[in-house]
C-alpha cells in the first residue's frame, strides 16, 4: 500500500514537472517570437526602383524644290557660263546651294529628260536635256530626284535609257525613282538609311501629255495607278521608317489643288504613306495634314524660262524629320516645317535666289509678291511657318 502512495506521488511530481517545463518552454518561445516580430515591425527594407529609358530618338534634315524646267535659252545660257565649252548650271544654284548642302535629304523634280546632247537638246514642247544638269544639282547636294513626269516620254525609249545610264553611274550620290531601264530595276527595293532612319522614295505621273508608253515597257515611266501605287507602297512600307512619294499632278497654273489631287492624296494617306511631294501645276500650292500624312501640293518651278512672276517663284520647304522608338513602336513626325519662296532672275542669267536675298532691283516689289504666295503655301496648315532659310 504503501509502495503504491509512492509510485503515484512520483508520476504526480512527474507530471508537474512536465507541466512546469511546458510552459517554461512556451514562455521562452512566446518571448522570443515577440522579440523577433518587434524587431520585423521595426525592420525598413529599402527598395531602389531603376527606370529603363526605352524610348530612342533619331533626327534628320529634309529640304525640297521644285521643277528643274530646262528651256532652250537655260541650257543656251549654261553652254555660256562653260565658255561654250559643254554646259554649267552650278552658277544658277550657287545662291541655293549654301543651303542646300547643309541638309542631310534634298529633293527636287527633274522635269525635262536628261537624254544628253547625243540625242540632240531640245526645248518646249518635246525636252531633252544634257547631263551636266544632274550634276549640278548633285554639286548643290541634292540627293533625291523624281524623273516621272508628263515630259518623260519626250526623247522615247532611247531618252529615257540614256537618262538612266547617267542616274546609275550617280547612284552612289543620287536617288533618282519614277522611271527605269527595265521591270526587275523598276521592282528593286531599294532602302537607304540616314541617321538611323531608314527611308525609301517612289514616284509617279498622272499624265504623260497623251504619249503612249511601249506595251510591256511599263516600266519607262510609272504612271499613276491605285493598284500600282498599292504593290509598291507595301514592298516599302514594312521595311522603312520614312516613306516618300513624288507625285506629278494637277493642273498648270492653278494655285489650289483640284479634285483629283486631293484624291490622290487621301488614297497614299490610307495607305501610310509619310510624305507626298507634288509637283506639275509650275505655280505654289498649300500644304495640309491628311491625319498622319504630310501633303505638298506643288512646290512650283525652281528653274525654268517660264514668264510671270508667280512661274518664276517656287517653295524651298524644310522639315526636321523625327524618329522615336518606343516599345518597339515606331512613330515619324515632322517638326519646324519652313517654307521660304525662291525666284529665278532669268533676265541675269536664271540665278535663282532665297526671297530673303532679293532686292527690288532683281525684283521689283518683292516684299508684296512674298506677302501674296506666303499665305497660297499656309492656306491649309497653320503648322507651316514661312520665313528666311539662312544658309
Amino acid at each position: 500500500m504503501r509502495k503504491n502512495r509512492k509510485k503515484r506521488k512520483l508520476r504526480k511530481n512527474v507530471r508537474n514537472f512536465l507541466v512546469i517545463l511546458i510552459f517554461v518552454l512556451l514562455s521562452c518561445y512566446l518571448g522570443w517570437y515577440l522579440e523577433r516580430k518587434d524587431g520585423l515591425d521595426n525592420l525598413k527594407i529599402k527598395v531602389e526602383y531603376k527606370v529603363v529609358n526605352t524610348k530612342k530618338e533619331s533626327k534628320a534634315s529634309l529640304l525640297m524644290v521644285g521643277d528643274a524646267l530646262i528651256h532652250g535659252t537655260v541650257y543656251q545660257t549654261a553652254n555660256r557660263y562653260a565658255n561654250y565649252n559643254g554646259y554649267d548650271f552650278k552658277p544658277m544654284l550657287e545662291h541655293i546651294k549654301k543651303i542646300s548642302k547643309t541638309y542631310d535629304l534634298a529633293y527636287y523634280n527633274q522635269e525635262t529628260i536628261l537624254g544628253g546632247t547625243e540625242l540632240g537638246l531640245s526645248t518646249y514642247p518635246m525636252f531633252n536635256s544634257p547631263y551636266e544638269v544632274g550634276d549640278a544639282f548633285i554639286d548643290a547636294g541634292f540627293n533625291l530626284t523624281s524623273l516621272a513626269t508628263n515630259h518623260t516620254l519626250d526623247k522615247g525609249e532611247k531618252g529615257i535609257l540614256n537618262s538612266r545610264n547617267y542616274w546609275n553611274s550617280k547612284k552612289d550620290d543620287i536617288l533618282a525613282a519614277g522611271s527605269y531601264s527595265s521591270f526587275e530595276e523598276r521592282d528593286n527595293v531599294i532602302v537607304k538609311e540616314v541617321n538611323g532612319i531608314k527611308y525609301g522614295f517612289l514616284s509617279y505621273t498622272t499624265h504623260t501629255n497623251g504619249l503612249s508608253v511601249p506595251s510591256g515597257k511599263e516600266y519607262l515611266v510609272n504612271v499613276y495607278s491605285k493598284d500600282l501605287v498599292k504593290k509598291e507602297v507595301e514592298r516599302y512600307r514594312d521595311k522603312v521608317d520614312l516613306l516618300i512619294v513624288a507625285m506629278h499632278w494637277g493642273e498648270e497654273y492653278v494655285n489650289y489643288p483640284v479634285d483629283s489631287q486631293k484624291e490622290i492624296a487621301r488614297y497614299l494617306a490610307s495607305l501610310g504613306v509619310d510624305l507626298v511631294i507634288g509637283t506639275h501645276p509650275h505655280v505654289i500650292e498649300p500644304i495640309e495634314y491628311i491625319d498622319d500624312t504630310l501633303v505638298v501640293y506643288s512646290l512650283g518651278n525652281f528653274v525654268s524660262s517660264q514668264v510671270g512672276v508667280e512661274r518664276l517663284t517656287g517653295l524651298m520647304l524644310s522639315l526636321n524629320i523625327q524618329k522615336e522608338e518606343y516599345h518597339g513602336k515606331t512613330t515619324i513626325s515632322f517638326n519646324d516645317i519652313i517654307g521660304t519662296l525662291i525666284y529665278t532672275d532669268r533676265d541675269n542669267g536664271y540665278i535663282v535666289y532665297p526671297y530673303h536675298e532679293l532686292t527690288n532691283s532683281i525684283l521689283n516689289g518683292y516684299k508684296t509678291y512674298y506677302e501674296k504666295y506666303s499665305k497660297i503655301v499656309k492656306a491649309y496648315s497653320d503648322k507651316v511657318s514661312v520665313r528666311s532659310l539662312e544658309g
